[in-house]
């Protein structure tokens, strides 16, 4: 008999020596709240000291996927009072202002925090990436120490076309994909394939998504590494394999080359020519934070990465773009977002780096 507890949406369960956490928001494709954020962390420092549990399992519930990402939908309606209520969020370039503080900072520090406590973790942490993988999603799965997609799975970092930039320390995981591969998903949020996940090391292994619920019940009395792999399976090769286009478009050293470059291979490879379409609808400013926060990362250690992330998360909600991006993709859903400034090449160098300072105040720590 199993122990089950229910703390607002997310379940957690103790089945044999596996501990089960369960995001339990199926309407809403599991994205988490600031609680459940809470919630894990403290369940899973539980666990670490409980000698009954031997090993954690993270998964969504509902057949659609793992996580959604983050409720952003709620950090829109915190943005719309406290700006409006402000006279207004940026200045006329896009710089933030700081008239007000955001409950959402508490949620991203609880949310990075409980990142950086999975990827620490004492224990085997199994994550079940099996269908919908996207932002937060990503934060309590790819930071685990065996990372499992399936067939369905379709892995990213779209927070460029919300005006906002990878996070749960995706600059970090990112920097460290093969050669460009990672500036390149950060940058479009392109959905990966099972496979793609896998050749950039955000996942570990291929089991097929009928097999799931058996391996869940050997997990309850037997290790991960003598159990697991009976069920893996090879992955197809993955399309980002042989994309050499990739690493000779982002090795440039800016935005602006990475398009041009982008243009120009476009005109004999159709996959950079969509790319270079995809950008220009993103946001710009974010396009371009992005672009820098990944290769930044590759020097940074995860917490410096976190660290980073928050900075730019800070800023971010004082912005124009954060705001409408998640007002023209999740709100209206209308797709057209008036972003500001309108265009890659608009962007300034003084705007960019604003993002990355720090501000004295609202700096991330860990604990």
């Amino acid at each position: 008999m199993g122990r089950e507890t229910f703390t607002g949406d997310v379940a957690f369960e103790v089945r044999g020596h596996l501990g089960i956490i369960t995001l339990n928001r199926p309407k809403s494709l599991n994205s988490l709240t600031g609680l459940m954020c809470e919630s894990i962390r403290v369940q899973l420092e539980d666990w670490a000291d409980d000698p009954s549990v031997a090993q954690v399992l993270i998964r969504g519930a509902g057949d659609r996927g793992l996580c959604a990402g983050g409720d952003v939908a709620s950090v829109y309606r915190e943005m719309v009072e406290l700006q409006d209520e402000d006279g207004g969020g940026s200045l006329p370039d896009g710089r933030p202002e700081y008239r007000a503080d955001f409950k959402a900072e508490d949620f991203f520090a609880s949310e990075y925090g409980m990142n950086q406590y999975i990827a620490r973790y004492p224990k085997p942490y199994v994550a079940l990436m099996d269908g919908v993988v996207l932002g937060g999603g990503v934060g309590v799965s790819a930071h685990g120490s065996h990372r499992i997609v399936t067939e369905r799975s379709r892995i990213g970092m779209p927070e460029t076309t919300i005006g906002f930039s990878p996070d749960v320390g995706g600059t970090y995981l990112l920097g460290r994909a093969t050669g460009e591969l990672g500036v390149h998903a950060g940058l479009t949020g392109v959905h990966l394939s099972a496979a793609d996940a896998i050749h950039l090391g955000l996942a570990d292994s291929l089991v097929t998504s009928d097999s799931i619920d058996a391996l869940v019940q050997a997990l309850t009395v037997n290790t991960v590494d003598s159990v697991l792999p009976a069920f893996v399976r090879e992955p197809e090769t993955s399309a980002l394999q042989g994309a050499g286009w990739v690493d000779q478009a982002y090795s440039h050293g800016t935005v602006v080359e990475v398009l041009h470059a982008l243009d120009e291979l476009g005109e004999h490879v159709p996959e950079a020519a969509e790319t270079a379409r995809t950008l220009r609808g993103k946001s710009p400013t974010m396009v371009h934070v992005a672009f820098h926060a990944i290769r930044r990362a590759r020097e940074l250690e995860l917490e410096g990465a976190l660290s980073q992330e928050y900075t730019i998360a800070v800023h971010a909600l004082r912005s124009h773009d954060f705001r409408e991006g998640i007002r023209a993709q999740l709100i209206d859903k209308d797709r057209t977002p008036s972003w500001n400034p309108g265009s890659l090449e608009a962007v300034g160098d003084e705007l960019i780096d604003h993002y990355f300072t720090p501000i004295p105040s609202k700096l991330l720590t860990f604990s």
